[in-house]
């Protein structure tokens, strides 16, 4: 069974950084890519980034050239690096991960960006 934590969300004022974490369980994580959705009060799931099992990223237009997504094998975490925050970033943020036809998602983390 496959379990996925977050952790690393917070208040920050606009402009400031967070840096959210994914801990993943088993030795699988690696062979397939992780993503980073949001999901904010009124609006769609939004996929964030998705990081290949390789380490390659590619992001959302909205906050590509402010966020960066990378993995660590060894330590089966993904990362989600956030700067320059906006109000519009204001979101729970999810870890997703899908093996064929099984999706798992971590529990959330509430990342709030407000003065």
């Amino acid at each position: 069974q496959v379990q996925l934590t977050e952790s690393g969300g917070g208040l920050v004022q606009p402009g400031g950084s967070l840096r959210l974490s994914c801990a993943a369980s088993g030795s699988i994580f690696s062979l397939y890519p992780m993503d980073w959705y949001r999901l904010a009060p009124g609006k769609q799931r939004e996929l964030v980034a998705t990081v290949s099992s390789g380490g390659s990223a590619n992001y959302a237009a909205s906050v590509k050239g402010r966020f960066s997504a990378s993995r660590d094998g060894a330590e089966n975490t993904v990362t989600l690096q956030m700067n320059s925050l906006k109000p519009d970033d204001t979101a729970v943020y999810y870890c997703h991960l899908r093996i064929f036809a099984n999706h798992y998602w971590g529990q959330g983390t509430q990342v709030t960006v407000s003065s």
